[in-house]
């Protein structure tokens, strides 16, 4: 029987966690269980850095950015004497489950306490939607939105001063960030893992715009593919254009999430506490054709990364 229960957010944060916490916290007290709130990550499990939520600690946070648990790695948490100190660190506070909030490798850390007796759920929370199994992360609509934002007020001032614009958005090896920022802002380009980077080819793509009389374009790059600043300067030394590089960086991770973060968020802490007071554990929530369920960590960690492809023809035609 589950008396008592800790959550806590890990890795990188994303728009809707505190929505999740709160969802996980008072799904749990109208159940009659505890809830301990665990700050910064894995870390403040070792350390002990616990605090006890009431209904009250919860109160007005859905709508906040971030993380009021805060957030760390913890690389050393793959070694088993550090996972060991953690179940110890529950055991003597009387935690009986866990529920954890963030990336791949907060699921590891959570499969592996699970494995040490500890059953632990994982939701997904990132805002690079890379989690596999489920059709959406907590934070991703968010982030989606922002980049938008920042898109659209960037093509205003190209199309002023007949420039390029390389924006380059995060992702994380994932390039849905990339490829729908570009459909809803009617990017010219994307440079996505999936397609992979080709220079000369963007060269060719933008001198046939100049030729065709259009004044602006906008390329949408996902991170760690190529260096923005220096693709932003052949385009200007190659083509008509003007070439401008804008990195968005961490200003996709803040902001109020959106309401569907927040619903999706909520759903999920549900689910959380849900699986825990059944007995499961080692599972992860995903959202699957617009219903939450659950499937194992290693299940989902195992699955391979899939392009969509329908997305990617869709952005062709739209060009």
């Amino acid at each position: 029987m589950i008396r008592k229960i800790g959550v806590l957010t890990s890795g990188g944060d994303s728009p809707g966690m505190n929505a999740a916490i709160r969802a996980v916290t008072r799904t749990a007290i109208a159940n009659g269980i505890e809830v301990v709130g665990i700050h910064d990550g894995y870390k403040g499990l070792c350390e002990g850095n616990f605090e006890t939520f009431t209904k009250r600690s919860v109160s007005d946070i859905l709508s906040r950015g971030g993380t009021i648990l805060g957030s760390a790695r913890l690389p050393e948490f793959k070694n088993l004497e550090v996972q060991e100190k953690a179940v110890e660190s529950l055991k003597a506070n009387n935690i009986d489950a866990l529920v954890v909030i963030g990336g791949d490798g907060s699921y590891r850390g959570a499969k592996a306490l699970t494995d040490l007796g500890i059953n632990t759920i994982s939701l997904p929370g990132t805002i690079d939607n890379d989690i596999q199994g489920t059709d959406l992360t907590i934070g991703f609509d968010t982030a989606l939105n922002t980049i938008v934002e920042c898109v659209d007020k960037l093509r205003d001032t190209s199309s002023s001063h007949h420039r390029a614009s390389v924006v380059e958005v995060m992702g994380n090896h994932c390039g849905d960030l990339a490829v729908l920022s570009a459909i809803s802002c009617g990017a010219e380009i994307v440079v996505t893992p999936e397609t992979g980077y080709d220079e000369e080819q963007i060269m060719e793509k933008l001198k046939f715009l100049g030729n065709r009389g259009k004044n602006h374009a906008i390329i949408i790059v996902s991170e760690k593919l190529c260096d923005s600043h220096a693709l932003a300067g052949k385009i200007s030394e190659n083509t008509e254009f003007d070439g401008r590089s804008t990195i968005l960086g961490h200003i996709q991770r803040g902001g109020s999430p959106s309401p569907n973060d927040r619903v999706l968020a909520s759903r999920m802490g549900e689910k959380a506490v849900d699986l825990l007071t059944e007995g499961v554990g080692g599972h992860c929530v995903i959202l699957h054709n617009g219903e939450i369920s659950s499937m194992p960590i290693d299940e989902c960690l195992s699955l391979p990364r899939k392009k969509n492809k329908a997305i990617y023809r869709l952005f062709d035609r739209l060009v």
